[in-house]
Order: C-alpha cells, then structure tokens, then sequence
C-alpha cells in the first residue's frame, strides 16, 4: 500500500490506522511485538493531530490570501478607471506642454505590474495635486480637485489592499512550508509503521484490512 499524495486523504489514512490500533487490545498486542507499543502509536496519532491543524491554518491562510487579493483587483479596477479618465484629459489639456507631460508622467504606456502602475499613478496625483495652475486649467474640462482627490483616495486604498495581500500571501506561504514540514514527517511514521503492521498482522488479514491497511494481491 503506497501513501496517498492527496494531503487530506493521507491524514484520513492516518487517523484510521492509528485510531483504530489504539482501540483494539487485540492489534496492540500484535504490535507491541514489533516495538510499537501504545506510547509509540500515540505519538503518531498526535503526529496526525498536529498535521490536520496544520492542514487547516494553511487552508484558512490561503483562503484569506485569495479573499485579499479579490480586494485588491477590484480597488485596482475602481482606481484605475477614475486615473485613466483623468489621465487622458490631462493629456488633451497639456499637449503642447513636453514639460508639464513629463511632471505627469503622461506619454506612454501604462505599466502592466501593480508596482509600475502604482508609481505612475502616483507621480500622476502627487505633481497634479500640488500644483494649482495645472488644476486651474483642467477645470475647463469639469476635473476639480476634489475630483482629484477622490481618484487619490481611491489609488491610497490599492495601496493599502496591496499591503495587506502581500501580509496574507507571506502568512499563507509560511502556512504552507510548515504544513509541508508536520505532513513529511507523519508520512514517514506512518509509512514505517504501515510496513511494520503488514508484518505484525500478517497471519490476521481482518485486523490489517481494520487499520485501513489492504492485503496485497
């Protein structure tokens, strides 16, 4: 009998095998022979305790990572939307200005990545907003400071939604490795003492079929 790769049927096979060893006077006396005493069987049922919590954190942390990220691509979207109506604006309104174009970072391409469009919408809000005579003459096209101010604060709240998903992506990862770690080493128990149980209960097929364990054919 190979171990399961899924994580969550390896931890099934191991609270059978090692739930149900401790529970049969019988299958204890087999084992102990072998040098699996209850003390030893217990440590391998709080090795799939340990394992099933850690299962679980992960999953709640990965869950939360994907619950922030959402938040983040929809603040993304709603800041977007607002920046790059003022953008184009400000590109009709400051044409002929090469210089002003520069301060505002309005020629090209917007960057496809979080962090460079982060930095152009940046650069776009902080040079517009300190500068009065900019927002004088887009007013003639309806786009107030107030506005402006409202497409920051929408860019402030990217910002923010992007800190908190990288807290949860870091949180997740660090889930994971330590799932990763417990589930190593319950299936190294588990497969030694799958092995051992063969030979233990060899002579009693029903008691090895009781601990999950399948004959081989």
């Amino acid at each position: 009998m190979s171990l399961p790769r899924n994580i969550d049927a390896l931890l099934n096979t191991a609270r059978v095998a090692t739930s149900n060893a401790l529970s049969s006077p019988k299958i204890l006396e087999y084992l102990a022979v072998y040098g699996y005493a209850p003390a030893k069987i217990q440590q391998g049922f709080s090795l799939y305790e340990t394992a099933q919590a850690a299962q679980q954190k992960q999953k709640a942390e990965y869950g939360e990572q994907i619950g922030a990220t959402v938040v983040l691509n929809e603040a993304w979207e709603t800041a977007n939307k607002s920046y790059i109506k003022f953008l184009k604006i400000a590109r009709i309104t400051f044409k002929d200005d090469a210089g002003i174009a520069t301060q505002l970072g309005l020629s090209g391409s917007r960057k496809d990545s979080l962090s460079g469009w982060l930095m152009q919408a940046q650069q776009f809000y902080s040079n517009l907003l300190n500068n009065a005579d900019l927002i004088k003459r887009l007013n003639e096209f309806g786009i107030t400071a107030d506005k402006l101010k409202a497409g920051q604060s929408e860019l402030q709240a990217v910002e923010t939604a992007n800190l908190v998903q990288t807290k949860e992506k870091g949180e997740s990862q660090n889930a994971t490795k330590v799932r990763d770690t417990v589930v190593d080493s319950l299936s190294a128990w588990l497969s030694d003492f799958i092995a051992i149980g063969r030979i233990a209960l060899e002579e009693e097929p029903q008691l090895l079929e009781s601990l999950g364990i399948l004959q081989r054919s």
